[in-house]
């Protein structure tokens, strides 16, 4: 049955992440505290040329080939050499841009580590396309196991980095080694011998168009906060920014985009049913605030406390920033469902517009945000932004599938208040926790306890039950 294969396939891709991001977070951790905030800065500027790159030059193989009716040899020899292309293609604009990008920030250093951390993402170019297998058929276990493992091998790989003395190199061998783990898994897991071919490459660009185009947006706005605080600020306080930046997008990034994987799969089957594509996009994002809305909200009024129990003394600035970082990731995930609507109905343009509209709106705000505010304007700059596509969101939907603005308002209205009762009566317990002088990982497992109960307890109370989320797709 469909539904029951929607849910163990988000089951699965969310345990998947949820693991994969443990992993990350624990090692992250461990690394904070043998490193110092100046060498994650560095990391961070040299990350951000490598993600823009990676995004912009990023071919959705694997989607692509979900999307198509049947899957031959050929359409995996034909997958397999554009991944090389991307590949190569990725490694030469990386190391022309390697030496400029240096000049600009005034660092030798990020000449080596750009170079270095390009290695990744071509290994992931050559990631086996026979993986395609599994996803068609809706069984995540496998590309659970290769994340996972390759997780594992490269926190490994870190730590003893790190431990032997190797600095900020560290923090790029976890991301390198994870890739290079994660690809030579997925070809002992998906067996495939490879070939060139370009056969079948009108199959691919009739798909990749629109998509392809809205990663260059995407990735210039991801990344256009810390390319500007790059430049202006320190690296000790640019580290700060990132840390905390990279602990707010946990939650969508753990919860909510594998979980709305299979939301394709699931979306394309009804496609032709106008009425309940309605219903299960309005399950599917009232599941999505459900799960960010109280996360991120608790991160945020938590903030102090995880920042001092995670991280440490040397990093609180950062939880000022978290503070507000994390509100604006709330409405950030309502745009998740809408991603998957556009995919299953072959509307990528409307990815693509949005994506523009985004990379404009965040361009204006966040200068400005940083000129007049520093860090603290370029924060509620992303808040704004936030907001804004929300509603663009809002309206979107409305033009897909017909779905009135108001009845999605009111679909979220019962998450909304239960999370204000939440937000409310934690900040009233922690003030009654400040007399006790608690350790502070206890004050945050007896805050977390409580502000999930007072939720869950709203959410029952308000009539919220688990079949409201039930996709329906038979």
């Amino acid at each position: 049955m469909l539904t029951t294969k929607t849910i163990l396939g988000a089951g699965w891709t969310v345990s998947s992440r949820m693991a994969g991001r443990l992993v990350d977070f624990v090692t992250i951790l461990v690394l904070a505290r043998a490193l110092s905030p100046a060498d994650f800065g560095l990391t961070a500027i040299a990350t951000t040329l490598i993600s823009i790159v990676d995004t912009v030059l990023e071919v959705p193989l694997i989607l692509a080939l979900t999307s198509l009716n049947r899957i031959t040899k050929t359409h995996l020899d034909t997958a397999f050499t554009l991944g090389v292309i991307r590949g190569a293609v990725f490694s030469l604009v990386v190391l022309a841009a390697a030496w400029p990008f240096a000049h600009v920030y005034g660092d030798h250093r990020l000449m080596a580590l750009v170079a270095t951390l390009a290695i990744g993402p071509i290994a992931r170019s050559l990631y086996s396309p026979a993986m395609v297998t599994y996803i068609r058929e809706m069984s995540f276990r496998q590309g659970f196991i290769a994340e996972f493992a390759g997780k594992i091998i490269a926190s490994a790989i870190a730590i003893s980095v790190a431990l032997m003395g190797g600095g900020y190199w560290a923090i790029v061998a976890a991301s390198v080694s994870s890739h290079l783990a994660n690809t030579l898994l997925s070809y002992v897991i998906a067996r495939y011998r490879p070939r060139l071919s370009l056969a079948e490459f009108p199959a691919f660009s009739s798909f990749l168009g629109w998509f392809s185009s809205a990663q260059v947006f995407t990735a210039l706005s991801w990344q256009f906060d810390r390319i500007l605080l790059g430049y202006f600020i320190t690296k000790s306080d640019l580290g700060q920014y990132s840390m905390a930046s990279d602990l707010s997008v946990l939650p969508t990034q753990s919860l909510i985009g594998p979980a709305m994987q299979p939301l394709v799969s699931a979306f394309a089957r009804i496609n032709d049913n106008r009425e309940r594509l309605r219903r299960a996009y309005s399950k599917a994002s009232r599941f999505t605030m459900t799960l960010a809305a109280p996360t991120c909200i608790g991160m945020s009024v938590t903030s102090d406390l995880l920042i001092n129990v995670l991280l440490g003394a040397k990093w609180t600035e950062a939880a000022v920033y978290l503070q507000w970082l994390a509100l604006s990731v709330v409405l950030n995930a309502f745009y998740q469902p809408l991603h998957s609507l556009a995919v299953a109905m072959n509307r990528t343009n409307l990815i693509f517009r949005l994506s523009a509209m985004e990379l404009c709106i965040r361009i204006v705000l966040v200068a400005a945000g940083l000129y007049f505010y520093s860090i603290m304007g370029v924060i509620l700059a992303r808040v704004a932004v936030s907001l804004i596509m929300f509603i663009l969101s809002l309206i979107s939907a409305r033009y897909l599938i017909g779905i009135r603005v108001a009845s999605e308002i009111a679909n979220l209205w019962q998450v909304a208040a239960a999370c204000a009762a939440m937000a409310l009566f934690t900040i009233a317990f922690r003030h009654q926790l400040a007399g006790l002088h608690l350790p502070a990982f206890a004050e945050l497992g007896m805050t977390a306890a409580f502000g999930a109960l007072v939720y869950a307890g709203a959410l029952f109370g308000l009539g919220v039950r688990v079949k409201d989320y039930v996709v329906t797709t038979e």
